[in-house]
Parts: C-alpha cells; structure tokens; sequence
C-alpha cells in the first residue's frame, strides 16, 4: 500500500524522512511518500460583486456569499498534493497538534479527496519530532478531529464578516474628516480588545494623582561582631501607613512618650521558595519579554524554528502537568554533557530529581515545553530561549529551595513593629535557574521580652505610585487571563496593533512599553462613548466566541449555530455604531491625528535622564496636572474634624486612652464658630530624638481600669466640644454666673459668649470662650446650657460630661458610642487605620 505522509512545513517533512527511513530516503517517488505545504492552503473571500469598497453597503458583508479557493501562493502545492494523492490508498497527516493543525489537515484532506474520492485518511499525534514519537504516532494513528477543524473555520469566517464590516464602515466615515488618515482603519474583533488594554491602562496613567502617606520608621543600629562594624535593622510598621496626617502625627507623638521598644515575639520556621511550574506557551512568551528582553511572536518564532530541527517539544501547549508516564530521565541524561549545566542534570540523576509540580491546564493534546535534545552550538537569540526552556526544565525535576525564616515582632508605645529574616539552607533548584532570586537576610539576635531603645524614630511621607504602562508580558497577562485569542495567536494580535499603528514601542532603560498612539486612543474611546454594554474594543465579547469555539470542539454546539448566534450580535453592534458614529469622529484625540504616533508617547512622565525623554510641551502640561493634584490635596477637612476624629479613635483604645489625654492637654483648643485653622504643613514631618532624649523620656501613666479614677491636675486642663472625650478632669467649670478663662488673674480673664453660627445641630446655641483674640486665647471653651442642647456635654464644675462624674475614668460603654458612630467617616478618610 502507497502512503503519502503530508507535514505542515518541509523542515518537518524532511525530519519525519530522516526518522522514519533511518536515515535513508530520497525525494524521488516511492511507497512511503512525505511532503508537506507551507501552513492553510485556503483562502476565504467575498465574492467579486462585493469586494470592491464602495460596491455595497458594509452591512451586507455580515450575509453576503462567501467563496473559499486555493491561495495563489499555495496552487503549486496542491498540484503536487494532487498528483502524489491519485496513486495513494492512505492519506496520513502531520500537521501541528493543536486547533489549526487539524483545520489544515482537513485542507489537505479536501485537496487529496477530489484526486481520489475513496483515499483512507489518517491522523498522525506527536509533540516532539524525536525518533520514538515519531515513530509512535506513524504506528498509532486516529482519526481527524473535524469539530476542532469546524470550530477553526468558524472563526475564521466570522472574523472575515465582522473585520470587513467594521473596517470599511470606519475607514470610509473618517478618512473624508481627517486627511491626515491615508492608511486603512481596520478592526478586528481580537485586535480591538487588545488595544483596548493599551488604551485603559495609559489612561490610568495620565490620570493618576499621587496621594499622600505617612509612616513610621523604626530602626536599631548594632555592632555586628562578625564584621566589626554598625549594622541597622529597620523596622516595618504593622499599620504599613496612614492616610491622614493629623491621625499619624498624633500617634507618632504618643509613641515618642514611651519610645523603649520591646521584643513581643520571636519567631522561626521552616520555609520555601516553590520550583516554577512546567512551562507553557504563554509564560514563554511573558518570559521572553521580561527576563530575556525578546518580543513574545520572536520568541514563538524562535521556539518553533527550535521545534522543527529537533531540539524542543511543540511550543504552542497550554499544557502546565507533565504526563504520569513521561520519561524525565531519558531527556535529564541528554543534558549531561552540557559544560554549564551538565553537572546540576548529572545531580538529578543520583538523587535530587524530584517529581515536577502539577499545575490547573491541560489542553490534552501537548505536554508542557521542553528540550527533546542536547545543542552547543546555538548563539544570540536562539541561545537565550533554548537555555530558558532546558533551565527551566532542570529547575521543574529538581527540589524546592529551603529556608530558615525568623520574623521578630516589637512594640513601641502601643505600636506594633516587625522585622524578617531569611537564611538559605538549601537552594536545590536555584542552582540551575538564576531567573528567581532568594538571598539570605541575616538578623541580629533578638531574644523575647528583650527591650531596647531605638537608634532611629522618624515620621515619614511618602506618595503612592502610579502604575506602569503595560510590557508585552502585561499584555500577554491581560489576554490570557481575558480569552483573547490563543496561546498561539496571542503574539501576532499584539504585533498587529503594531503594525497598524494604534500602539507605539517605547524603550525606557531596558524596558519596552507599549503606549497608544492618538489614532489608537480615539478610536478605543470613540467606541466605548457609544455606550455599549458590551464595547467592542471590551474583551467580553471575544472572550464570548472562545467559549463557543471550545464548545463546538466538545461537540456541544455547532459551527453554524455560532455564526448564526455571533453575527447576529454584531449586526446589531454594526447598526449601533453606524447611527452614533458622529460620536467616534468628533472624540478630541482623533482632531489631532497629525501629531499622532510620537506626541502620545511621552506623555508618561518618564524620568529625565531616560532613553527617549518626554517633549517639553508634555512635560510643561505634566507640570500643570501635578499642581492641581497639589492644590486638590489642601483641600482636606477642617483641622477641627480631624482632631476630633483621631480623639474618638485614640481613646476608644483602653490602653492608650489616658496617655493620650496627658499628651493632649496642653493647648488644645477647638473652636466651631470660627474659620478652621490653617492646614498642617505640607512635605515630609520627620522628629529625630536622640538616644539620649529617649532613654530620659516620661512612661506614660498606666491605664485605668474602668472602676478606677485617674486624676490630673486641674490647671493642666482643655475642655472639649460635644462628641469629643477627655480623661476625667480636663474639664473645668466656671463657677456662678460669672465665667472666667483660664487667663491669669488680672490679665483680662473675663469670658465671653458667643453663639455657632456654623450649619449643624448646635447652629444657634451658645458657648463661653476667651474674650482674647483668637491667637492669644487660653484655650478656655464651655457650653452655655451646660449640656442641656443638641449632643450637649457641659463642663460646670463637678457637672455631668456625657452621662460620666467629673473626676473619673473614660466610660468604655459611651465612649465606643460615639466611636461606631464616626466609624463610616474615619474609614473614609483615614483609610489604613480600619475599623475601630
């Protein structure tokens, strides 16, 4: 029996050859024929009457006949595929594995049927283009998977019907708008979502405002006596920041009454760095961008030139779980001799092989990538990938790397602080992969219970950061986790929005971003003010057609029930677009396409100094947007609230109630009929203390049980408005009719009484204060009703302050009323402090 063997490429052909023949074979006829093509021998297109572009309406495209021939470029390889078919009783295929494989298997089926109608087809299976695969799916074949080649043509007639539609619907209502737009404006219901993620992410970036944090750095500095010199240990702070500056600085102060920190826990435990997963075609690709600094198709491209000499299992695998049965050994020993490698490979194989872990993916038709092969003689680009994919699969057979990891846990007035150590024990599988990084953190020894003063206490700010444009790796992130095409398409989606112009590369350092061009963001922005509900430059509705596509693979839907169900949709998406399409031209980036592709691109803000600077005219704009960020941020809440606030929080904490009411009662003074006081300052509020200072520092006095009294001194006194607690005594009475400040006696103490004049509840009532201008006032504050008006607490001598006698402890009971009531405001603005 006559068998032609066809492959998807020559380079393949020529090695099944090579294999099957041991090594000798010609290219002359014989019984075991092998050929090949060059990848999809069809073509899909409308039929004449509709492919010029002003011939009809776009919207006929989405019914409109399409025709299917053979590629001009493919006519002779079908003759020949015609010819060699004719003397043949079994067609067997061996194309790629995957979803396209099978649809240019059933092309070649097609072809090779009408040279010979009752031809035997077959299905050769194979990952790797090594001798015992080959040889396996020549003994072992099956038949050609129709649903995935059906499901392949779906999309493939699909996107022609939709491309077509919108791009000349598009291209056709802008170019007369804009002369400036020479180039076809396509889309592509892969590439629109893609430049969508461009689009969104560089919007977050020019529309970020930094927002200002504050924190507390704690650190000791120690003699190391290994090395004979100081050594800091800095601290991080379990709260990590706070939002609100008045809340941080009030902590910060107290925290510096009790500044001795001591060691509240101290612990070690095992731990360690996880071995990467078997790798797949879409972290090739990330990793390819990031580590290897090659672009995700470059290295697909790379990886599969790789595949077809031998060297590599198929690259195009979602697969991330090696096969129970797989050999690991046979390929382990093959990259023994390699200098660099060889001896880690040789170490596997006397003990520190270790079963690779199983990750959540299998596509069931290919395992995860690796070396079928020992090469020496590769250089540039070619080197880095293949060393990535063998380091790699050293790196899955070997051990996790171990660790000893030591935290220590300190508390310094009421604070919680901690520090994290780590001493590599074993690194196992880092010793074959430098791409992770696990280096040891030695601590100095911290014993529990341990105290010591800190060297450093600073309050700091700090600003959050903006988020980065997206690397190709983001992108490849986002469109895998999205269903954005395949594992395999995925590359060329993103280089055609390269191609078209709608995405600029730009190097910063040794990094590539991707920003969007002015085309790119006018027509990604045009589409989504339409106000669809599913936009089209969105992922949901590509994401919608993978679905469908795997389920036509499944045999659960059927390839004319997704054209039918897909173009019905974006028929009506069509229509939508069409009627408000004025939207789209009139979207401000698109007036300005003349200074298109380069004007966007530093509009990032990038460092000075980086490759490719930003133009002074975006520089002087980032400038403006910077200070109206500045001047949005003074814009905060009157000092009042947040004082009263942080009061609430603070006290509502039993252990720090009475600390912070000594720390307090000097000079507070809250005035609410009067303009707020100025802001706090703006920039960094750092307090050094000195050893010194702090090791003479006061401890605070100890908390107070709830049936305790704590006294303070009555002339060390600030009274408070309603809602606002102190410790007992802070409130002074005026005695009889007659109200005095707190002034000194001949000086002009004399009260006066004024109203609230502010909106609220109090609006109207009245209160005694220092008759003093409002800089040299005393602090002297009282309600006039002594308690008796809205949320009224009075402060008469001995009178009643919120239910609680003058004189005694914080009630805990009223005191958590009036914190759950402010609960829902201090989580909004002092946002990292949490629930009280």
């Amino acid at each position: 029996m006559k068998v032609l063997c066809v492959a998807e490429k020559p380079s393949i052909a020529k090695s099944i050859s090579q294999i099957l023949s041991g090594g000798q074979y010609s290219t002359t006829n014989s019984q075991f024929t092998v050929t090949s093509v060059t990848g999809h021998l069809h073509d899909y297109d409308f039929e004449s009457n509709y492919s010029g572009w002003k011939s009809c309406d776009p919207f006929v495209l989405f019914d409109a006949p399409i025709k299917k021939t053979v590629k001009k470029e493919s006519q002779t390889i079908a003759r020949n595929l015609t010819s060699e078919a004719r003397g043949a009783q079994m067609l067997m295929i061996w194309t790629d594995c995957d979803r396209e494989g099978e649809n240019i298997g059933a092309e070649i089926a097609d072809i090779c049927r009408q040279a010979r109608r009752n031809i035997t087809i077959r299905r050769a299976r194979f990952s790797a283009i090594i001798a015992q695969q080959i040889h396996n799916a020549a003994q072992h074949p099956v038949q050609l998977d129709e649903a995935q080649s059906n499901a392949v043509e779906a999309r493939i007639l699909l996107d022609l019907r939709v491309g077509a539609a919108f791009t000349r619907m598009q291209t056709l209502a802008l170019q007369p708008r804009f002369e400036q737009l020479k180039e076809v404006i396509s889309y592509g219901p892969c590439q629109f979502p893609t430049l969508g993620f461009v689009v969104s992410r560089y919007n977050q970036v020019k529309s970020f405002v930094p927002e200002s944090f504050w924190y507390i750095y704690l650190a000791l500095s120690r003699q190391d006596e290994g090395i004979g010199k100081m050594e800091e240990t800095p601290f991080k702070w379990r709260r990590v920041h706070i939002l609100d500056f008045q809340a941080a600085r009030a902590i910060y102060q107290f925290l510096l009454t009790d500044p001795l920190a001591r060691v509240i826990k101290v612990t070690n435990k095992d731990t360690k760095k996880w071995k990467p997963l078997p790798l797949t075609t879409v972290d090739l690709q990330k990793a390819g961008s990031r580590l290897l600094k090659i672009s995700p198709k470059k290295v697909l491209d790379i990886a599969e030139r790789l595949y077809t000499q031998g060297f590599l299992s198929y690259p195009r695998t979602e697969t991330d779980q090696f096969d129970p049965q797989f050999n690991f050994m046979t390929l382990i020993d093959k990259q023994t001799v390699d200098p660099v490698w060889g001896q880690f490979a040789t170490g596997l194989q006397n003990g520190g092989f270790d079963t690779p872990r199983r990750g959540k993916k299998n596509d069931k038709a290919h395992p995860p990538i690796h070396p079928t092969a020992h090469v020496a003689n590769l250089a540039g680009d070619e080197k880095k990938v293949y060393e990535y994919i063998t380091r790699r699969f050293l790196a899955c057979c070997s051990k996790d790397a171990l660790g000893w990891e030591t935290t220590i846990d300190v508390e310094c007035g009421a604070e919680e602080f901690y520090v994290t150590g780590l001493i590599v024990r074993e690194r196992n599988y880092l010793n074959v992969f430098p791409y992770d990084k696990w280096s040891d953190k030695e601590l100095p020894d911290f014993q529990e219970g341990e105290e010591f003063v800190p060297s450093i206490c600073e309050l700091k700010e700090g600003q959050t950061t903006r988020p980065s444009l997206l690397t190709e790796a983001d992108l490849v992130s986002l469109m895998d986790k999205n269903g954005i095409g395949t594992d395999a398409t995925i590359a060329q989606h993103i280089q055609t929005i390269i191609d078209r112009k709608y995405v600029i590369e730009r190097m910063q350092g040794a990094t590539k971003y991707l920003v969007p061009s002015t085309l790119g963001i006018g027509l990604v922005e045009g589409y989504n003010e339409i106000g669809f509900d599913r936009s089209l430059s969105k992922p949901e509705l590509r994401r919608e057609t993978e679905r469908q596509m795997v389920q036509i693979c499944e045999g659960h839907k059927t390839k004319g029930d997704m054209l039918i169900e897909n173009i019905e949709r974006y028929k009506e998406m069509y229509m939508r677009t069409k009627q408000d399409f004025g939207r789209i031209a009139a979207t401000s980036p698109l007036g300005e396409v003349g200074a298109a592709m380069e004007a966007t691109v530093g509009a990032v803000g990038e460092p000075e100094g980086a490759e490719g600077g930003v133009a002074d005219e975006e520089r002087e704009s980032l400038e403006v947007a910077q200070h109206h960020a500045e001047a949005a941020e003074d814009q905060q809440l009157d000092e009042r609230q947040h004082l009263l606030m942080i009061m609430i929080w603070i006290v509502s904490i039993p252990k720090t109630a009475h600390a912070f009411a000594s720390t307090y009662n000097h000079g507070l003074h809250i005035v609410l009929d009067d303009d707020p006081p100025p802001p706090p300052p703006r920039g960094r509020v750092t307090k050094k203390t000195p050893v010194s200072a702090l090791a003479s520092a006061p401890r605070p006095p100890a908390p107070a049980s709830a049936t305790s009294t704590a006294r303070t001194p009555a002339a060390s006194t600030s009274t408070l408005p309603s809602g606002a607690f102190t410790s007992a005594g802070n409130a002074q009475a005026a005695i009889g009719s007659e109200k005095r400040c707190e002034c000194e006696a001949g000086s002009g103490n004399q009260a006066v009484q004024r109203a609230v004049v502010k909106e609220g509840a109090n609006k109207g009532r009245l209160f005694w204060t220092c008759a003093k201008g409002r800089d040299a006032q005393c602090g002297f504050w009282e309600w006039a009703d002594d308690g008796a008006g809205a949320g009224g607490a009075g402060a008469g001598a001995g009178g009643n302050h919120n239910g609680r006698t003058s004189g005694t402890g914080t009630s805990s009971g009223e005191c958590f009323k009036l914190v759950w009531a402010v609960d829902l405001v201090l989580r909004r603005e002092v946002g990292t402090l949490g629930p009280v």
